[in-house]
């Protein structure tokens, strides 16, 4: 029997096999793969995933769940259930008390919508404080608005702060879309799977603080031109001057700008 959904963990389990099958495949796993994976719910995922990598951490904030997964996946020895926040749960110093469980170098995830930027700040770090210690591939399914802005273009309209900052830090994919009838009980929205690839983008910034603040006040508001966002901190036209020396239109609004073109802009702006 599967357990009722809860509101305030954003629970929708996960029903297609279409579905979970392609997430399995974008995960690329091998038999030496130790996985990390985030709310394994009811272990629908889990299960397809345990029998093809060395291990799998899975973190489950719900207690219930907790019990059930335990009984369905306990006496597996490649499964280690911890039972917590992951945004709060420290899951080096939780490891460090199963030596056989050796850090994840995967993640594998349906995460809950309410909390998505969090975790996915959680797992690639900020622009100024990046993972130390990234993995080396990141499959979540999110909400199909999140997936949007994470992989979006420069000179979209879903290219905005959260675009910059994460494809900052990781190479971002579109894997395929998920409509809200995958899941029991449906969302009110439809949903994506999304690749991330951990990497620094080339050149990197030389004040990252820097770059995180002028990114934050550059897409302050949209609809105005970068050199109005950004007039708090470089003159209008000192500020049209740079951008055409970066061969940027002056009258370029935020979301027109490449990564690369932020850090360049940070770089220039930093060390005047």
């Amino acid at each position: 029997m599967t357990p009722k959904a809860r509101k305030q963990f954003a629970q929708h389990w996960l029903r297609s096999e279409k579905a979970l099958n392609k997430i399995v495949a974008a995960a690329s796993l091998q038999p030496s793969d130790r996985l990390l994976e985030i709310g394994p719910g009811t272990g629908i995922l889990t299960r397809q995933l345990l029998s093809t990598v060395q291990s799998l951490v899975a973190v489950e904030i719900d207690r219930d769940l907790c019990e059930l997964l335990v009984k369905k996946l306990g006496s597996i020895e490649n499964f280690l259930l911890l039972q917590g926040d992951f945004l709060t749960l420290d899951l080096e110093t939780n490891l460090a008390s199963f030596p056989t469980f050796k850090k994840p170098n995967k993640v594998v995830a349906n995460i809950p919508y309410n909390i998505t930027g969090p975790i996915i700040e959680k797992l690639l770090g900020t622009i100024s404080q990046p993972n130390l210690s990234p993995f080396d591939l990141i499959v979540l399914l999110v909400q199909k608005e999140v997936a949007e802005r994470l992989y979006a273009k420069p000179c979209s309209r879903a290219f905005g702060a959260l675009s910059v900052r994460v494809q900052y830090l990781a190479e971002c994919e579109f894997i395929c879309d998920v409509p809200a009838s995958a899941f029991s009980p449906p969302p009110k929205v439809d949903s994506a799977v999304v690749r991330l690839r951990p990497r620094i983008v080339e050149p990197q910034a030389k004040d990252t603080k820097y770059l995180e603040t002028i990114v934050k006040l550059g897409f302050s508001s949209k609809r105005k031109m970068l050199k109005n966002n950004l007039k708090s901190m470089v003159e209008s036209d000192r500020l049209c001057l740079l951008l055409e020396q970066l061969e940027v239109n002056p009258q370029s609004r935020a979301e027109d700008l490449s990564v690369q073109q932020w850090v360049a802009l940070s770089n220039t702006l930093s060390y005047e």
